[in-house]
């Protein structure tokens, strides 16, 4: 599980879409900042790493 302390807003959140990102070792974890008693979606740090890659491949400059 990972620590509420240890998430932080992601640097993709805009005024209306607040989303909390938290990172281990072996996961990276992603919540609702309105809703953070609800779901937290769990993914593999690497995959997490590759997709952020192409957020950031695909902004526009």
């Amino acid at each position: 599980m990972t620590d509420s302390r240890s998430f932080r807003k992601s640097s993709y959140t805009q005024q209306q879409n607040c989303v909390e990102v938290a990172d281990s070792p072996c996961h990276s974890a992603v919540r609702d900042t309105k809703h953070r008693s609800h779901a937290t979606l769990h993914f593999p740090s690497g995959e997490w790493a590759a997709f952020v890659r192409s957020l950031r491949a695909s902004r526009p400059r």
